[in-house]
């Protein structure tokens, strides 16, 4: 865990590493600290502030590894390394954001005459940590910082907590099912991987899973409704206080959330904030928790029509063709799978079977290879899991970019979704420019045979919005870490590319590049792209309420909710439901208890991000379209320039207009979402 030479050493890193690695990387920081802010270390960028970045950098790249073989192969040991030295790690970082020496230190370099000739990267740096500082709690009073302190550790060991909870409670849960008769209407590669998961677990028949690749079929194709009903308890009561599906009471994500707010409002207001709302928001592009509201409404005010167009469609439907009279949230994925293939004459299932992963891989790269005028290498690297990939980013005369890792299979010891992190950021050193290194981590179905796996067009879509974040983290041009790649990019704007790079997977000319039958290799044809072309926006008003609900509920949740009040946190979400959903889940729906994002995911008062990048991220590819190219030379190089390169060395708004022109419009969403009423 000690060698920063190169990559990261996953052949030979060992749970037992972690304590003794940590502890020396911490001891060598508390060292590096106490030297930088003595007296006779002056406040200059090369003395202080370069020094403190470049000293500290190896602690945040080992505790990275750790933190990342947590997500990915969270087995016992692993679990136990993490949990360790998390309170340590984080007293660390309580620490450094307290320290009113460095804080000093940094206003005193703000106010030298040096700061005028520093480069606009090392400004920014100056400027943030500054902010940070404050948020940090360095101006509270001597006699409050260990509170504060102790808040942060356990916020850490908390979040760390709730992660776990919802990993433990959806490995738990397991549905065999012994009668084929009862598995009508599956497809046959979902009951060709339940088979495999029942002979593995020495069960016989088919097993069934929370995890997505087997939860999601069943909900989206399983004509047998007791089935769909079962499964969507134990999945909507994961980590609850209920002990008759997926949980247990030691799961139970109830007490953690509580904790956790009343933490984050205590943190909010020693920091003179009213709530924890505006401590989030601090950093952000939005200025105020009402600012957020007031977009999230709107949007809901103009997407909550398309909504209930859809959901009464769907009723209709389900009485009318399947004869559902009383339907139920358990139906609306079957429902509406059923509708789609009425209206389009297609289903996703069918889709599936042409976007095999050599073809798509292939595809995301050639999009990559194209826009940006790069190259993609496979290429050989210690690895956490047989099934992860190394490649090396390279520039179009063969200079090295970037590297990345992909892990793309879902596995019961790897945290569920999908997500980018890094190995390391681009940096320039006494040796010349470090190479920034990312993961890419899904959660798809693997293999099963001899044949390829195969996606969902949703997944390719999700494949491509971590890539977005991979190229955000590779394509900076950023030489000081605190603002290379995604570091220092405002939270709600983070999402920008990742959204855009989501465009090229209904570019016909990528999707019949990526497309090969996985029975005969022919490409998808015309006519079905055609029709998944037409159901694109095939319930957006649905898909946009859901999404507002989460945003709302989340900034409610961390602006106007006291934890310490008669309402729970349950009260709240169904009064934003009452607002804007048009789909009720039952009483004993516990969504709260595993929104991981928010709780364990560091999108507490944030989640509104998404919403919000979306308005970007659609304006920006309509710049595109209006070139009428969506490789087009000139446009992908400016979005290669002010957007992906500049990483946080100027706000997101500046690199916004920069690339556009003008200020961000709704339109665009609300155009590409077919929700402009005609």
């Amino acid at each position: 865990m000690l060698d920063f030479t190169d990559l990261p050493r996953f052949d030979t890193v060992r749970p037992e590493d972690v304590k003794p690695a940590i502890e020396s990387l911490l001891a060598d920081g508390r060292a590096l600290i106490e030297r930088l802010t003595a007296d006779s270390t002056p406040a200059t960028w090369a003395d202080f502030a370069g020094a403190l970045s470049d000293g500290l950098e190896p602690f945040g790249r080992a505790w990275g590894i750790v933190g990342h073989l947590h997500s990915v192969n969270d087995i016992p040991a692993w679990r136990e390394a993490y949990n360790e030295m998390l309170p340590d790690v984080s007293r660390f970082y309580a620490e450094l954001g307290q320290n009113l020496k460095l804080f000093e230190k940094y206003k005193a370099l703000r106010a030298s005459a040096e700061y005028a000739t520093l480069s606009v990267e090392q400004k920014k740096v100056v400027d943030n940590e500054v902010r940070d500082f404050r948020l940090s709690g360095a101006e509270l009073p001597e006699d409050q910082k260990p509170r504060f302190q102790a808040i942060m550790e356990e916020l850490s060991q908390l979040s760390a907590k709730f992660s776990e909870n919802v990993l433990d409670a959806t490995n738990a849960f397991a549905e065999v099912v012994t009668d084929e008769a009862l598995l009508a209407g599956l497809p046959d590669d979902a009951k060709e991987a339940a088979r495999t998961a029942a002979e593995k677990a020495g069960v016989a028949g088919w097993r069934f899973s929370l995890q997505a690749p087997s939860y999601g079929p069943v909900m989206q194709y399983a004509d047998n409704r007791e089935l769909r009903a079962r499964m969507y308890r134990a999945y909507a009561t994961r980590a609850a206080e209920f002990t008759d599906g997926s949980s247990k009471p030691e799961w139970d994500n109830t007490p953690v959330m509580q904790r956790m707010l009343e933490l984050r409002q205590e943190d909010a207001r020693m920091l003179g904030f009213n709530n924890f709302a505006e401590v989030s928001l601090a950093p952000k592009m939005a200025d105020t928790p009402a600012q957020v509201l007031a977009f999230l409404r709107e949007l809901a005010a103009k997407a909550k029509p398309f909504a209930e167009k859809d959901i009464a469609e769907l009723r209709t439907f389900a009485q009318d063709e399947l004869g559902l009279a009383d339907f139920q949230p358990w139906d609306a994925a079957y429902v509406s799978e059923k509708l789609l293939q009425q209206r389009y004459a297609f289903s996703e299932q069918e889709v599936k079977q042409y976007f095999t992963e050599p073809k798509v891989l292939g595809g995301l790269f050639k999009v990559i290879e194209s826009l940006f005028n790069v190259k993609v290498k496979p290429d050989t690297a210690p690895v956490w899991h047989e099934d992860v990939r190394f490649y090396r980013l390279e520039t179009s005369t063969g200079g090295l970019v970037g590297q990345f890792y992909l892990d793309l299979y879902a596995r019961e010891t790897k945290r569920g979704g999908a997500w980018m992190d890094e190995a390391r950021s681009r940096r320039r050193t006494a040796g010349g420019i470090q190479k920034p290194i990312a993961y890419l981590n899904c959660n798809f179905a693997r293999p099963v045979g001899d044949k390829p796996s195969t996606f969902t067009h949703d997944e390719v879509t999700t494949l491509f919005h971590e890539t977005g974040h991979g190229l955000h983290h590779l394509l900076t041009r950023g030489e000081e870490l605190g603002v290379s790649g995604i570091h220092g990019v405002e939270w709600d704007a983070v999402e920008l590319p990742s959204q855009f790079m989501e465009n090229y997977c209904w570019e016909w000319e990528v999707v019949q590049e990526m497309t090969a039958h996985v029975d005969t290799g022919a490409p998808l044809p015309r006519e079905l792209f055609d029709k998944m072309l037409a159901a694109k926006n095939f319930q957006s008003g649905m898909m946009a309420v859901r999404q507002i609900e989460f945003s709302l509920f989340d900034m409610l949740l961390h602006s106007e909710f006291d934890p310490a009040g008669s309402q729970s946190v349950m009260d709240l979400l169904n009064e934003v439901r009452q607002e804007v959903a048009v789909l009720m889940p039952p009483a004993w729906h516990r969504f709260p208890n595993s929104f991981s994002h928010i709780f364990g995911g560091g999108y507490g008062a944030g989640y509104f991000s998404y919403k919000w990048a979306e308005v970007l991220s659609a304006d920006a590819y309509a710049a595109f379209e209006e070139a009428g190219d969506p490789f087009d030379a000139t446009v992908g190089k400016r979005f290669l320039d002010e957007i992906l390169s500049v990483g946080g060395s100027r706000p997101a708004i500046e690199s916004f207009k920069a690339f556009r022109g003008r200020e961000p419009s709704v339109d665009a969403l609300l155009r590409h979402s077919g929700m402009i009423a005609a």
